[in-house]
């Protein structure tokens, strides 16, 4: 009994550790600026006026180069329903006769019957939405032409912070004239919204509870 006491709490601090991660830390390097931008081609002084090295598109103003801006429209929305059930039943039975010793008949009728029964269901309903908008940075052009595009945007509020950041693949069509894409269009996205602090972690279950619906409570 003592050891099982001993060992309570370090299975309370393992089974919470397993389920929630370090928070976030708005200086990954994984959604850091690009620093090493695409160098243009070399200038070549043969007396025109025109230089390809400095040409500037007049009207192409969607993004296309390393180190470009893109404004991600995000109009996201996901639903889920998903039900189960599951019953069965059993019955069994056995029955014994009456016995003969020595050319006498004995009472022994007996039976035995027994049966189970298990019914159970189970409903699982999830909705999200996520609207609003964030401006990334091109950070590679791919040999296909489809740009690589990556983000961030941190808002600290009060005593917290929120953060959403977005990586995928675009394709140049895919983007309109004023320089936008819906996030629908970006391929391979990664989206991620939550927040630190405060607020966020008043949401955050407390370690009995966190222990109590983790895979080590035996009930």
């Amino acid at each position: 009994m003592i050891q099982i006491l001993t060992l309570l709490p370090v299975l309370i601090l393992a089974a919470c550790a397993s389920r929630y991660p370090a928070p976030p830390s708005p200086d990954d390097p994984r959604y850091a600026p690009v620093s090493s931008w695409q160098q243009p081609p070399a200038r070549v002084a043969d007396g025109a006026i025109y230089q390809q090295a400095t040409a500037i598109n007049l009207y192409q103003r969607r993004a296309h180069r390393l180190g470009d801006v893109l404004t991600i429209n995000l109009n996201e929305a996901t639903s889920a329903t998903k039900s189960s059930g599951t019953s069965f039943s059993r019955d069994s039975s056995a029955n014994v006769g009456n016995s003969t010793l020595l050319g006498n008949v004995f009472d022994t009728t007996t039976g035995v019957n027994g049966g189970s029964e298990f019914d159970g269901s189970a409903n699982s309903d999830q909705s999200n939405q996520l609207l609003g908008n964030i401006t990334v940075t091109v950070t590679d052009v791919l040999p296909n032409g489809l740009l690589e595009v990556r983000g961030e945007k941190w808002l600290q509020i009060n005593r917290g912070s929120e953060f959403i950041r977005i990586s995928g693949l675009v394709r140049t069509a895919d983007i309109a004239p004023d320089n936008t894409i819906e996030s629908s269009r970006v391929a391979d996205v990664r989206i991620a919204y939550s927040g630190t602090g405060t607020l966020a972690d008043s949401n955050e279950p407390g370690l009995l509870s966190r222990f109590f619906v983790s895979n080590w409570w035996p009930l």
